[in-house]
């Protein structure tokens, strides 16, 4: 059996689409499992990469849409048509069983149907709109087979939805299967590597307020007050930022309190794995670096504003605290009094 994964992007949606590969090991443990990918979460895979000793991702195909839209508007035609024409070459490398788009959009349809299939293989993918979710209907004219799914379903059981349905394997129960995401030896070994900002193991919390979305941002003051409890509790808060504008938000949160909070300067992926690692807890907004935290079973608030709890709510880990709702943020005192009950050291 030979299997290629096609979800892009982004950060949040591609941590949700790894219970699939151990699910796919589950009944086919020799499979062959690609994946492609953008280039810039190709890192949230590297931990899944087969070897001796772990069956995971085999091939990692990774290409870059957003950097090509900018070298054609600088005239590097010629630069992206070559790497385009590579992508294309490594997606025929392989005559693929079955070709999974778990995305639902026009661009990774298009990317399935680049890619080479076998004399019985299928391109699979989602066949309606979810709730909440991105979803192009043209997508579905590019597969062979589609998967409706209940308009209301977490992120990871419509993946592990499609999946299933083309490999013909019963949907795993929540209960019973619980989604994995990276192998057991991976969190200790990013526990075990230098914290990339230098701060303290188990002495810090890490405050992700920036969104794309800016309705799913938390109010500024009730950032304030809680990171006046972080300090309480003896502890240093952290408000990462990825672009100018989030830098200035975690910039004016800083300016009103102490130097136990601090604004870091930027980090990669890599690096939030491990900050992430080491934090004393996470508390952030419906975002993909507060989603990491909870797949890494890490003590995690998660704080929803404006978009639905059950999309996307770490279910799986009794350290992972979901917050608010759609329409219904939390309020800070709620948020302050789970953090408290959080930050308790554990008996023995």
């Amino acid at each position: 059996m030979k299997i290629l994964l096609v979800k892009l992007s982004s950060l949040g949606d591609i941590l949700h689409n790894l219970p699939v590969v151990w699910d796919i090991r589950r009944t086919y443990p020799d499979a062959q499992i690609d994946w492609v990918i953008e280039e810039a979460y190709s890192q949230l895979l590297e931990p899944l990469k087969t070897t001796e000793s772990f069956k995971g991702i085999d091939r990692i195909i990774s290409f870059s849409t957003r950097r090509w839209k900018k070298e054609l508007k600088q005239g590097y035609f010629s630069k992206v048509f070559r790497e385009f024409s590579e992508l294309k070459k490594q997606l025929q490398i392989t005559s693929y069983d079955i070709i999974a788009d778990t995305q639902g959009l026009l661009k990774s349809a298009l990317i399935a149907k680049l890619a080479k299939k076998s004399v019985q293989g299928q391109i699979v993918g989602i066949g309606n709109r979810t709730e909440g979710s991105g979803y192009e209907p043209v997508a579905r004219w590019l597969y062979d087979q589609s998967t409706q799914v209940p308009l209301r379903y977490h992120a990871v059981d419509r993946s592990r939805a499609v999946i299933t349905e083309a490999l013909k394997m019963p949907l795993p129960d929540r209960d019973t299967h619980p989604p994995r995401f990276y192998p057991e030896d991976y969190l200790p070994s990013l526990k075990n590597q230098p914290n990339p900002l230098g701060l303290e193991q188990d002495q810090y919390v890490l405050c992700f307020h920036a969104t794309a979305r800016l309705a799913k941002s938390w109010p500024m003051e009730d950032w304030v007050q809680l990171a006046k409890e972080i300090h309480q509790q003896g502890l240093v808060a952290v408000f990462p930022w990825g672009n100018l504008t989030e830098k200035k938000i975690s910039e004016q949160i800083v300016a009103s309190l102490s130097d136990q909070s601090i604004v870091p300067r930027a980090f990669s992926i890599q690096e939030a794995l491990i900050l992430i690692a080491q934090a004393r807890a996470t508390v952030g907004v419906d975002t993909g670096l507060t989603h990491l935290s909870a797949i890494l079973n890490q003590p995690t608030i998660e704080i929803y504003v404006d978009s639905p709890v059950w999309k996307t709510e770490g279910y799986w880990n009794s350290q992972i605290y979901n917050m608010g709702d759609l329409g219904r943020a939390p309020e800070f005192t709620e948020v302050i009094a789970q953090l408290e009950q959080l930050l308790v050291p554990p008996i023995g």
